[in-house]
């Protein structure tokens, strides 16, 4: 395992959580039934600034997450978590349906190095057919933010940037189109 761990283990701790739940060695109700819905979070320390990646449907830079002004869907995954690769085939369904009204972003927290790189994440979001912003947040700051404890996770939020839903686990494209609908 890298040390990823910050000054108190926090992050460290994070990361495995993450991994674990990913694998379903943690939290099994959950992770059996692929949903879990988390309720809104307020206070969270909204927006956070990710940096962006030349894949496709997305261009290298940064961006503030959530976008000023719009509804934001923003997708917390990992390229070795499983039920990540599911919950792309809703995204795509949603983004299809929602693209023009709203912003879409998946962001990663992995740190590169070790095996895993740029290129390793643009293959994988690639051969998942993402298209819409792709991020990278290697210190964690987004997950920090919308109190997050694993992968995937997802938050949405209003045009004025306040969270409105989350969910913890694979959403399917009938709840993601319900709860994207209330705020376009």
């Amino acid at each position: 395992m890298s040390d990823d761990s910050d000054d108190g283990g926090t992050l460290g701790r994070r990361h495995l959580l993450a991994g674990l739940v990913g694998t379903g060695l943690v939290g099994a109700g959950a992770v059996g039934s692929g949903v879990v819905d988390v309720g809104s979070k307020s206070g969270a320390h909204l927006p956070v600034e990710v940096t962006t990646l030349d894949a496709v449907g997305s261009t290298a830079g940064t961006q503030q997450v959530p976008a000023a002004g719009t509804p934001t869907l923003i997708d917390c995954f990992a390229t070795w978590c499983g039920p990540c690769i599911e919950q792309m085939d809703s995204l795509g369904t949603a983004y299809d349906r929602y693209g023009d009204e709203v912003a879409f972003v998946s962001v990663t927290n992995e740190r590169f190095g070790g095996g895993l790189d740029a290129d390793d994440v643009r293959a994988w979001w690639r051969d998942n057919d993402g298209r819409w912003t792709l991020g990278h947040d290697p210190e964690g700051d987004l997950l920090a933010a919308l109190g997050a404890s694993g992968l995937p996770y997802l938050a949405l939020t209003d045009a004025e940037g306040s969270v409105v839903w989350t969910h913890g686990g694979v959403a399917s494209a009938e709840t993601l189109d319900r709860e994207i609908s209330s705020v376009v």
